[in-house]
């Protein structure tokens, strides 16, 4: 995570990817022996393996457990049977390429998590049994959710690439956005002129084998965002309100790109738009729903005018060390777990917060006792940090705070967190700094199109028979 904490949760449960694969875009293979239709409990064979009713029914009771907003049950357990899926292919694959996780090696990573949660092995091992399941299962699940994260990484990370050149044109993009005050949005370029276009989206994902109410509804959410696009509002801002209500949803700013390197259906849909207007309809995509706003055009110039603009560009833009404000907040934790819902754990937050407020208690002291990630022994404190070293909703609920003041709860993906801000500075951003933030911000964009694209071969290549998903496990046998 982005320097908040060291958050390591007691079930090792993936999370659902942004993509739902469907029941109707499985590829049914020759290989299923018809005896294998009438075996209770399989729901779905996966090449050499098969996904059971009752893996089905346990990662329901777990979500269950979690306190998530859930789909209607029908809906859900083909989420979850797609999940699976997807999970089983990518653990025989990674078998195939021998990515292992020995007992040695298992038993040190668990306690390592049981040190990092201030617990000794004998501790941690009883708090996993408390959640319900046995050890055993325990230690399969995060065996399995290891080697997945190990696949994942050598096999997404290594198609990601980012030049030397991405990164210049990523600073300079900032830099020059500082100089002109980052309004510098304009009219359609000419059309007989080459030119670059910044687009950006609001992305509703639906599987292209999605029943037609699934499709209705994603359309009918995108046709909203559209709606309210028009209106006077911040289109980004828009998509991360529009992601924090569904995190299925995605929002991005593509940045500058040449005709060519948009989607055709991108450049088809926004070809006549001005710059700062949003698309006039929304677009169908094979992956789902697209929101699009153009947030800027400009003309490519010939080559005798960018030879004469170079000195005055360079001078704009050239990377330099930039002025920024550094905090020192400190925080109390409380993780996304089972058994700890949203509203208990903002209800104790505010408790603490009203201590603090009220001076009858330390927020060092609370933290050390309470806060359930690595700062804890420090009181909580983060240390400086500067823009983008946290997870937006932390860091905008930070800069919010005067100095010395503690807010109100605020929840991120890692869970609800009671901010105090400690001090404030001027600081320099290094040119070396700015690189890192840019290669990092790059990598970001260019991940989930990777991911996304890699799941769809690896599903691509794998042969799957759908036997019985409607069913639990306790249901009679059909």
């Amino acid at each position: 995570m982005k320097q908040i904490v060291t958050a390591i949760l007691l079930m090792g449960i993936v999370p659902f990817a942004s993509i739902a694969l469907s029941q109707d875009s499985l590829k049914t293979g020759n290989t299923t022996d018809s005896k294998i239709r009438n075996i209770d409990g399989v729901a779905a064979v996966v090449n050499t393996g098969y996904v059971t009713r009752k893996e089905i029914d346990d990662r329901i009771t777990t979500l269950q457990k979690q306190g998530a907003q859930l789909p209607d049950a029908a809906s859900l357990r083909q989420l979850v049977l797609d999940r699976l899926i997807i999970e089983k292919i990518q653990l025989q694959n990674a078998e195939q390429e021998g990515i292992a996780i020995g007992n040695k090696e298992l038993e040190r990573i668990i306690g390592d998590i049981a040190a990092k949660n201030k617990l000794s092995y004998a501790e941690f091992k009883a708090k996993v049994l408390a959640t319900g399941i046995t050890f055993e299962r325990y230690k399969v699940s995060l065996r399995d959710d290891i080697i997945l994260s190990r696949f994942r990484e050598r096999s997404v990370e290594t198609k990601i690439k980012i030049s030397d050149a991405e990164i210049d044109n990523f600073i300079s993009d900032r830099m020059r956005a500082m100089v002109g005050g980052g309004d510098q949005r304009s009219a359609p370029s000419v059309k007989e002129g080459p030119e670059e276009i910044d687009v950006a989206q609001i992305f509703i994902p639906v599987d292209a084998g999605a029943g037609a109410s699934t499709q209705a509804e994603a359309k009918k959410q995108a046709e909203t965002l559209l709606r309210d696009a028009k209106g006077d509002v911040d289109f980004l801002q828009l998509g991360a309100a529009a992601a924090k209500a569904n995190p299925k949803i995605k929002f991005q700013d593509l940045g500058y790109r040449t005709p060519d390197r948009l989607p055709q259906l991108f450049y088809e849909a926004i070809r006549n738009t001005g710059g700062g207007q949003v698309a006039n309809a929304v677009v169908k995509s094979p992956a789902g729903y697209h929101v699009l706003k153009v947030l800027d055009r400009r003309a490519i110039s010939a080559a005798p005018v960018q030879q004469q603009a170079a000195p005055q560009e360079s001078a704009s833009t050239r990377p330099q060390n930039i002025p920024i404000t550094q905090t020192m907040a400190r925080h109390i934790l409380l993780k996304n777990r089972a058994g700890l819902t949203d509203q208990d754990a903002e209800r104790r937050l505010q408790g603490y917060r009203d201590q603090v407020r009220a001076k009858t208690a330390d927020f060092a002291e609370l933290a050390k006792k309470y806060s359930e990630d690595g700062s804890a022994p420090n009181g909580g404190n983060l240390g400086w940090m500067g823009p983008g070293d946290l997870v937006p909703e932390f860091e905008q609920a930070m800069n919010r705070l005067q100095i010395g003041e503690v807010g109100n709860p605020v929840k991120s993906e890692f869970g609800w967190h009671l901010i105090q801000v400690l001090e404030r500075r001027e600081a320099q951003l290094t040119v070396e700094k700015q690189r890192e933030f840019a290669r990092a911000a790059i990598r970001e964009r260019k991940f989930e199109q990777a991911y996304q694209d890699w799941i769809r071969e690896l599903r691509d290549t794998a042969t799957v028979k759908i036997l019985n998903v409607d069913d639990s496990a306790s249901a009679a046998p059909r």
